[in-house]
């Protein structure tokens, strides 16, 4: 049996970590003992791992000034205080501390791979390291690097033109589960049938872009467009943004839900899935938009073009500004047969998202190069 170890900042209510848990729960347990590991024991995934997964934590609490802190000791010496050596693959799961973290291991028998979540610039890679020429020191340490989109990966190899052992994965989904919880009853709100009901999944940060879709949803209004947007998440530009909406008078066109344990049946309720984020990895919200069958607007982030197809197929995708996203919007807006067509469009793409599928594609990385490095 294969010991494998993910270590990670946390389990917070992110997509790239509910993703982790799903594939955590879902590995074949009678050829991989599964360990999670977080820096810091909060958020609420770690609360859906199943009882067959190992769960850890460094710090209790997330304390001010960890990542400076953190770089002042050796990788070396922050994996031998937070990660022992039973383990035969070593994942440091999403870039950042972790990833400087696990480079610190001496033994070369253990597997180790980096996994990027998102499209990486070369500031955001170095963010975690002492420099940028620590990273690219450290980046040779490992086994592979696994990126979630295949844009993820071409921005990554452009930005620092390392072309190591590079691996594309795609996010595992429990679409089955899904499909059923979008089937519960939404009691804390209601859709107004007489309006086009938009809705949109994630963090309140400024990755988001919340403060254009705003904008852009105040001009829609001013022109006269029946909609009404729901906003669920939480984040640290909640106040910032409900204060635009306050002072702009578009409370009764937009409604901020706040974190919830069950998106899906919002998202399956709702007439249109819009990300307007600035970038993404490989969207797990916009995943789920497809698999309850809900049309997608996105701008154009790494892995969008994988989901929908290079030609718009299964959603519309537009230019990432403010101005493509509000012509985009429009144009959805004023023909109901083009929303019912990606409606459609919606639910044949969804059977492309098969946890099993997924899930035995990473199984099949790490048992590969576990066996390449045990001989």
């Amino acid at each position: 049996m294969i010991r494998v170890l993910f270590f990670i900042h946390d389990l917070g209510g992110g997509g790239a970590e509910k993703v982790l848990v799903n594939l955590a729960n879902n590995m074949d347990k009678s050829r991989f003992n599964v360990t999670v590991q977080t820096m810091f024991d909060n958020g609420v995934n770690r609360y859906i791992l199943k009882d067959n997964i190992t769960y850890k934590y460094i710090f209790k609490r997330v304390f001010r000034g960890n990542q400076h802190i953190l770089k002042m000791f050796s990788p070396k010496f922050l994996y031998n205080m937070m990660v022992n050596n039973e383990y035969d693959v070593v994942v440091s799961y999403m870039q950042g501390a972790t990833t400087r973290i696990v480079s610190g291991c001496n033994n070369n028998n253990v597997v180790l791979i980096n996994w990027i979540h998102n499209e990486m610039s070369k500031n955001m890679l170095a963010h975690s390291y002492r420099s940028y020429n620590e990273f690219v020191q450290l980046y040779n340490k490992f086994d592979a690097t696994i990126f979630v989109a295949e844009t993820a990966r071409e921005i990554f190899e452009l930005e620092t033109d390392l072309r190591g052992n590079n691996i594309v994965r795609y996010n595992t989904v429990e679409s089955e589960q899904i499909i059923e919880k979008s089937e519960e009853l939404i009691e804390d709100t209601s859709y107004n049938e007489n309006l086009i009901n938009l809705i949109t999944v994630g963090n309140l940060s400024n990755q988001k872009g919340y403060d254009r879709l705003l904008r852009i949803i105040d001009k829609l209004v001013l022109e006269a467009y029946q909609i009404h947007l729901y906003i669920l998440g939480k984040g640290i530009l909640e106040k910032a943004l409900k204060k635009y909406v306050e002072l702009q008078g578009l409370s009764k066109h937009v409604t901020f839900l706040g974190y919830k344990d069950n998106p899906y049946k919002y998202v399956k309720n709702a007439d249109l899935f819009v990300c307007s984020s600035y970038h993404e990895g490989y969207s797990t919200v916009v995943t789920e938009s497809l698999i309850v069958g809900t049309p997608v607007l996105t701008t154009l982030c790494s892995g969008m073009r994988e989901m929908l197809g290079s030609n718009n197929e299964y959603g519309i995708i537009v230019d990432n500004n403010e101005e493509s996203l509000y012509e985009g919007l429009k144009r959805i807006l004023s023909d109901k047969i083009l929303l019912d067509h990606y409606k459609k469009r919606a639910l044949e793409r969804s059977s492309y998202f098969s946890k099993n599928r997924t899930v035995a594609e990473v199984e099949d990385t790490l048992m590969e190069l576990f066996k390449k490095k045990s001989y």
